[in-house]
Parts: structure tokens; sequence; C-alpha cells
């Protein structure tokens, strides 16, 4: 099997491996997997009061093409909205990748990471709006 140039490019210097503090309330973390082949990926994003991803990074255990996928990813997402970040579909990383096709799972599992880390930032935003409106309404009867 034959892999782009990308996909050797971005699996021989990977961009953005690493991780953030996980317990941090701007960093969100998704963990998926593969059970058909193994591979396992953990996407990070870290996202500004703005509500734009200022940095991402991740570590990927698995074979070339979910390492530039997952590699890719993090480049892309830098600089975008949670919407925008969650809009990126697996096919738009297959094709700019041209992963083969027995390939294609490795761009599903960077489009589930991302959706993940997203959700899991989320997850961590909505305590702090309940307990300022929580002060609010405590502020009001004072």
């Amino acid at each position: 099997m034959a892999y782009s140039e990308k996909v050797i490019d971005h699996y021989e210097n990977p961009r953005n491996v690493g991780n953030f503090d996980q317990a941090d309330d701007s960093v969100g973390t998704g963990l998926v997997g593969a059970p058909a082949c193994g591979d396992v990926m953990r996407l990070q994003i870290k996202v500004g009061q703005d509500g734009i991803i200022e940095d991402a990074k991740f570590k990927t255990y698995g074979c070339g093409s979910a390492i530039a996928s997952s590699s890719l990813l993090t480049e892309w997402v830098k600089g975008k909205t949670l919407a925008q970040a969650a809009a990126i579909k697996n096919t738009e990383i297959a094709e700019e990748l041209a992963l083969p096709p027995v390939k294609i799972h490795c761009s599903v599992l960077a489009e589930s990471a991302i959706k993940a880390a997203i959700k899991d930032y989320e997850e961590k935003q909505r305590p702090k709006v309940a307990d300022s409106v929580n002060e609010s309404a405590v502020a009001s009867l004072g």
C-alpha cells in the first residue's frame, strides 16, 4: 500500500504531539479507539475565553494513517470556533491525506476525537453557567 506524501510527512514529522492538563477548565479531551485495528487516539483542545481553539495536542497509538489524521486535525482546528471544528468531516481529512480505502477508519477516529474533545470542554463549562445563575438568584434575594 502506497501512502501519500502528506501522510508520510505527518507521520515522520507529527505536529502538536503532547498533552495539556486535563483538569484545566479550558481544555477538552477526546479519547477514542477502534477495536478492529487497535488504534487509540487522544486529542485535546485548549479554548480561549472567546470560544476560539487556541491550541491542540494529540497522542495516538496506531498506524501512520492514524497519526497523520491526528496531526493534520490539530493543525486544522487551531483558530476555529468550536462549531467550525465540530463541522470537520472525516471525508475532508481522508481527501486531504489521500488515504487509501482500507485506512478511512483513521479519519473517522479523528472526527470522533475532535467531537469528543468539544463535548468534554462544553461539559466542563456547564457548572460555571449554573453557578453564576445561582449566585445571581441569591444576590437578588439578598
